[in-house]
């Protein structure tokens, strides 16, 4: 089996491990693994924009307030503290660069979302500032003669000796060989895992598996069971979940139900600029009241140059699908959209395991809380991308000797198996344990997870197989930890505790081999 050396490893090509990558590469040698293609990732498909109080009318405290109040009592302050006074930094340091964000006259043309009390999103290309962000990065770090890139690699174990991670074993797509990849430190930057539900805004590489190999491997995960549902994704019967930007929402989109009532104004004082969590909930309301698959989302009222302009991207895109968006009503309802919880780690980015760290999405390092305020995870990526990359950098290497595995094979036979039972999971967790859920439910999830589980071999030869056990592990540990919330908080919404209690003011960790704790938020 082939045995690379290098001082970093990143596990992930999105805007974290980018970042990771980057700013680990001034301190040594960095192999980035990405199962797909470098520019395949949920940051790459983010519309919206990236959050930042950059102008003398916002500010940090201001940031940081929109924030907390959208974490809905779940957030850490500390962390939130570094992500607002940090991440302006880290933007303006991307101007530096040579980024280049959309500008109007001469400034900034700062976008307005959901939850946030002032305009401070910035965008470029219109609705595309996740392609534009990533490209740019992408372009950086290919330039960086210390970064090592293997596409179509996915890592299927971390190589854990003595309580340190050593490095990763990981599978070539293109050759079918096994390899070991060795480091004094290991960044998980995987993404996100919402393409383990049936619908879902996420491609097809977000099924957790940054998650999955930090769960075997020991460290703890915090929070799994908020996942963000976004609030306007359209929805039309066998098309996939296309998602359009909270960002039209900002620029004066109606929420209509199928009477063409708008109702948003009788639910909150923000209307459709609600945080998230919020929006979803009534959307998902009014269609359980109207009996109907959707809602509308509407833009009839607005100036429909401005909107084909702004939104250039989300507009030729919904024309394939038959659509005009300045002058059609569109169908949308709720989709699987982000992880809120995920590998606990401290300030910068480490887990409990010594080496091995965790940023972006796969992460939770506390900013998000019970629900993430609409683009602060590009920001996210950004200063814990840097921050694991800095601490990484300061573990030495292992003086044992490293423990080589036995490697996977990937039989193309087995894919269609796998396929089948994943497409079966995920209409599973779409059906009990999505946006609205309750206690029975849950409990017959866990069971007829438990029993596919049960039907696996014990030993895993085969990449298939290992993410066949993968995703199950996954979906149990969001459905147990589902389960124990006995409360409705931000994206956990349950029909049997419809509301926040005091008590549930804490983080659930789930570890292997352990029985689930709960730690009070600590400031």
């Amino acid at each position: 089996m082939q045995v690379l050396n290098f001082d970093t490893i990143v596990i992930g090509s999105g805007l974290a491990g980018l970042a990771a990558a980057y700013h680990a590469s001034k301190h040594g040698t960095v192999a980035i693994l990405s199962k797909s293609q470098l520019d395949t990732s949920n940051s790459y498909y983010a519309q919206g924009g990236i959050a930042g109080a950059i102008t003398d009318e916002d500010s940090p405290e201001l940031h940081y307030h929109d924030t907390v109040v959208a974490g809905r009592g779940l957030c850490e302050k500390e962390a939130v503290q570094l992500l607002v006074t940090e991440g302006r930094d880290r933007i303006l340091e991307l101007i530096e660069l040579g980024m280049q964000f959309d500008k109007k006259d001469g400034e900034y043309v700062l976008g307005l979302e959901g939850g946030h009390s002032k305009r401070r999103i910035l965008h470029a290309g219109g609705d595309a500032t996740g392609k534009a962000l990533t490209c740019f990065l992408l372009q950086i770090v290919k330039e960086q003669p210390t970064i090592s890139s293997f596409e179509y690699t996915a890592a299927t174990k971390l190589l854990i000796d003595e309580g340190q991670c050593t490095g990763v074993q990981a599978i070539d797509f293109i050759s079918g060989k096994s390899m070991i990849v060795t480091a004094k430190a290991s960044i998980l930057a995987t993404g996100g895992l919402s393409r383990l539900f049936s619908r879902t805004t996420n491609p097809h590489t977000a099924t957790g598996d940054g998650i999955a190999l930090a769960y075997d491997a020991g460290a703890e995960l915090a929070d799994m069971e908020f996942i963000q549902f976004h609030p306007s994704a359209l929805s039309l019967k066998d098309k996939d979940a296309f998602l359009i930007s909270e960002a039209v929402r900002g620029e004066g989109a109606w929420l209509l139900n199928t009477n063409g009532e708008r109702f948003m104004k009788e639910v909150h004082p923000l209307a459709e600029l609600a945080p998230r969590d919020i929006v979803a909930f009534s959307i998902y309301r009014q269609m359980q009241k109207l009996k109907s698959p959707h809602i509308y989302l509407s833009m009839k009222h607005m100036d429909p140059e401005k909107t084909k302009t702004r939104f250039s991207t989300i507009y030729n895109k919904l024309k394939e699908y038959g659509y005009d968006m300045t002058t059609d009503l569109l169908p949308i309802a709720p989709a699987a959209h982000y992880m809120v919880g995920g590998i606990k780690t401290d300030l910068n980015g480490e887990t409990n395991i010594s080496g091995l760290f965790a940023c972006g999405e796969v992460a939770s390092t506390g900013v998000m809380g019970a629900n993430r305020l609409a683009s602060n995870s590009l920001l996210e990526c950004l200063v814990f991308g840097k921050r694991a990359s800095e601490q990484a950098a300061k573990r030495k290497a292992a003086t044992h000797q490293q423990i080589i595995q036995g490697g996977l094979s990937n039989d193309p036979k087995n894919e269609q198996a796998f396929l089948q039972i994943k497409n079966k999971i995920a209409d599973l967790m779409s059906d009990k344990v999505g946006i609205v859920r309750n206690g029975k439910q849950l409990q017959e999830t866990i069971i007829e997870l438990e029993a596919m589980s049960k039907q696996l071999p014990s030993k895993t030869t085969d990449y298939n197989e290992l993410k066949t056990k993968q995703i199950l592990q996954i979906c149990l540990l969001i459905t147990r930890s589902a389960l124990l919330r006995e409360e409705s908080r931000g994206g956990h919404i349950r029909e049997d505790y419809q509301h926040e209690s005091p008590d549930f003011r804490l983080h659930i960790i789930q570890q292997k081999n352990k029985e689930p704790l709960f730690i009070p938020i600590q400031t």
